[in-house]
């Protein structure tokens, strides 16, 4: 085998194992579906810190330590932490830009008694968003988002990425809660906009999902139809809207154009094949009867079969035992890592079809039923079923 296959067969394993964990039902649920948090929030910080106070600085550029970055700092309001520090307690915090006197930061403190302080700097707005982000109830995470909102393209880089973060981690249904909330006009125009950077448009569109309807179809399927890269930036998240709003109705199209055609990108297909995922796990539009058919269009595809072969066991699909034994006794070197996903499906069918198969499948190849068998657990059913009437889903969305 040469690299390029060994290479590929590594990632291939990387593949599977995530597959298994996903399979195993033991993959982290509820974040916003389509978004990945760029760092860690501020509120996030100030929960795991000993104290968190407002400061300004004592020291100059001229007085201040070069070596150790330390800047003096007198503390002028506490956000966390009273029982370790007072108002107008001086400090010393590590900072390494220009430092002006009485310019203002956020201190963040651990370690006590003896604190060791990080700090960040403030303009006046940035200030009273930390002051408004120390005060936001933790247990309301829709509440929480009311707040953020309202910074999400906010000029101030700092306060719009940590907006944006925070709808990252937030639950997904906390999110449709927001519903009432959300200016649908403004999420189109940021959609439309060219420039918008995908991980932005990936939670915009997820939040048009929620408070969009059908007249939103015609842009959508344009943009989905498009051959222009900027039209279809965030592409999970842009068939997983289009399919919110139409669907059942709208499986014909992401099936002509990403699962049911064999000309589509590898990372098209995938794309198609997240948003497929989604609306099984937790979108309560389409029934997943309707969702595994499409997913079967997948399976004839050996560069992409074991992908949706984990989601075919979790709903408990087992229409496929006899597809998957050829696919498994006609892999070849360039897709052989299919072989670990089909045990793993045959292992999780109760049907004594699949244990027939399993049989067959450890004589024909023992060492991936042996690799199967050794690093992954017995695949799990999908704790819930979204294989209801799209009418009443739709209502109680």
């Amino acid at each position: 085998m040469n690299m390029k296959n060994v290479m590929s067969n590594s990632v291939r394993l990387s593949v599977c194992l995530t597959i298994a964990i996903v399979l195993a039902g033991s993959t982290p649920s509820g974040a916003c579906p389509f978004c990945s948090a760029v760092s860690q929030t501020l509120r996030q910080e100030m929960k795991v810190m000993d104290a968190v106070v407002i400061a300004e600085a004592i020291d100059t550029q001229e007085t201040r330590n070069e070596d150790t970055g330390g800047v003096r700092m007198r503390i002028l309001r506490i956000l966390k932490g009273d029982d370790h520090v007072r108002v107008g307690d001086e400090v010393t915090a590590v900072y390494f830009g220009d430092i002006t006197k009485s310019r203002r930061f956020m201190l963040s403190g651990v370690e006590p008694p003896n604190l060791q302080w990080s700090s960040l700097p403030l303009n006046p707005r940035a200030e009273d968003y930390v002051v408004a982000v120390s005060n936001l109830d933790e247990e309301d995470a829709t509440e929480r988002l009311r707040f953020y909102m309202d910074f999400l393209q906010d000029e101030d880089t700092m306060l719009s990425r940590d907006a944006y973060d925070e709808f990252a981690i937030t639950p997904y249904e906390a999110v449709r809660k927001l519903k009432p909330d959300m200016d649908h006009r403004q999420l189109v125009t940021w959609i439309q906009d060219p420039e918008m950077s995908a991980d932005r448009k990936r939670l915009y569109l997820t939040m048009l999902g929620v408070c969009g309807d059908e007249t939103d179809l015609p842009m959508l399927e344009g943009m989905l139809r498009s051959t222009q890269k900027s039209a279809r930036t965030g592409l999970d998240a842009l068939i997983a809207c289009y399919l919110t709003l139409a669907g059942e109705e709208g499986l014909p199209l992401v099936d002509e154009l990403f699962l049911d055609n064999d000309t589509a990108k590898y990372a098209d297909t995938y794309a198609a094949i997240m948003a497929v995922r989604f609306h099984g796990t937790e979108g309560d539009v389409i029934a997943r009867s309707a969702l595994i058919e499409s997913l079967h269009y997948v399976l004839e595809r050996k560069d992409l079969a074991d992908l949706v072969i984990p989601d075919l066991a979790r709903w408990e699909d087992w229409s496929q035992i006899a597809r998957l034994k050829k696919l498994f006794v006609e892999a070849d070197q360039d897709n052989n890592w299919v072989r670990v996903p089909v045990v793993l499906y045959m292992k999780a069918c109760p049907l004594p079809e699949a244990a027939e198969a399993l049989e067959e499948l450890s004589e024909i190849d023992p060492e991936s039923v042996k690799r199967a068998n050794t690093f992954f657990t017995i695949p799990q059913p999908a704790a819930t079923s979204t294989d209801t009437e799209p009418e009443a889903a739709q209502a109680s969305s």
